[in-house]
């Protein structure tokens, strides 16, 4: 975090909503941006979060009440002046692992709390159209653009766009942008129609980096769930390959489709989608979870990033956040091709 926190500055400033333990913040960091204003709502999500940027400002406060002039004013730039907003609207709602319109409209369990989250993308289009940024970054997760989410995803295409951009969507896949685990995210860039210039999204690498690349040598930060050797997850685990999940052992043992989100990693090739809500990616040698360490590693984060609250929430933090070294590359890219050209 020193060496980051130690790159020179590119000249250009951010201000980010939705921040959680500060991923995006920390990729833009890595990109040699300045983030001059960020908000988070989830206390625990806050703590890590200044654990890490403490002599950074977080705005606390709901982004429902969040007036546009606020963010300015903590951000020391007028309307129209900042190069890029950030944000990240929680996307359980739309999430493929969860119950999708089941929940839409409806307020429910999120992190340490509850709400309703399927319409904060709303408000940050709200803050957009106050802030006036030159370039706008916003990320959700792929759901958002399959099935019935389609209908959202389309109005939430045209409120950002109304509020005066050029807009593109693409769905993106860490594992091609540098980070060790299959992670598909969907990025929206917004270039503000007076600039004339055309959204741009970063190019995926040629390769893919392995659990086993990212894990030598291995990481300091030991702290993991054991499997009870009584358990069934432990006698799946015993009878799953490298890469398999516990529920193709289930459905050979016992006919039934079960454990199908419980994953058994290989070394020899990127980790599965880390989830916040549950604690289901296994080492492939060794009947446990993956360790903290080894999650902050194939979550593109450094080995010194600071994770607090319990288990649960250290793991929530990372499957939470966007990952730092994907969303570098999403702001080099803009910096090179947008904003450089301003």
């Amino acid at each position: 975090m020193r060496e980051i926190a130690a790159l020179p500055w590119n000249g250009y400033k951010v201000a980010s909503t939705f921040s959680g333990c500060g991923g995006s913040c920390l990729g833009y960091r890595m990109a040699g941006y300045r983030v001059v204003y960020a908000n988070e709502f989830i206390p625990e999500a806050q703590r890590t979060y200044k654990e890490n940027h403490p002599n950074s400002y977080l705005d606390g406060s709901d982004i429902r009440s969040l007036a546009p002039e606020m963010l300015l004013e903590r951000a020391g730039v007028q309307r129209g002046e900042l190069d890029l907003f950030d944000g990240s609207p929680p996307c359980s709602a739309f999430s493929t692992a969860g119950k999708r319109e089941e929940g839409w409209g409806k307020v429910k369990a999120y992190s340490d709390g509850a709400q309703r989250v399927d319409d904060l993308f709303y408000e940050y289009a709200r803050i957009l159209e106050g802030v006036q940024p030159k370039v706008f970054v916003a990320e959700n997760v792929s759901g958002l653009v399959k099935g019935t989410a389609k209908g959202y995803f389309k109005r939430i295409l045209q409120a950002l766009r109304d509020c005066g951009y050029n807009v593109k969507c693409r769905v993106l896949d860490a594992r091609w942008l540098g980070v060790p685990q299959m992670r598909q995210r969907t990025i929206f860039v917004g270039v503000r129609n007076d600039l004339g210039l055309e959204p741009v999204h970063p190019k995926p690498f040629s390769y893919a980096y392995n659990v086993g690349d990212c894990l030598t040598p291995p990481p300091s930060d030991t702290t993991a769930k054991e499997l009870n050797r009584e358990s069934e997850t432990y006698r799946f685990w015993s009878q799953s390959k490298p890469g398999e999940t516990l529920g193709d052992a289930c459905k050979r043992i016992t006919g039934k489709n079960s454990f199908l989100t419980h994953c058994k990693q290989s070394p020899n090739r990127p980790a599965n989608t880390i989830t916040q809500g549950t604690q289901q990616l296994y080492h492939w040698d060794e009947p446990r979870t993956l360790t903290l360490g080894e999650l902050r590693r194939v979550g593109g984060f450094p080995d010194d990033f600071a994770l607090t609250g319990s288990f649960q929430q250290q793991w929530e933090r990372i499957g939470r956040a966007v990952p730092p070294l994907m969303m570098a590359q999403v702001a080099k890219t803009i910096e090179q091709e947008i904003l450089s050209k301003t």
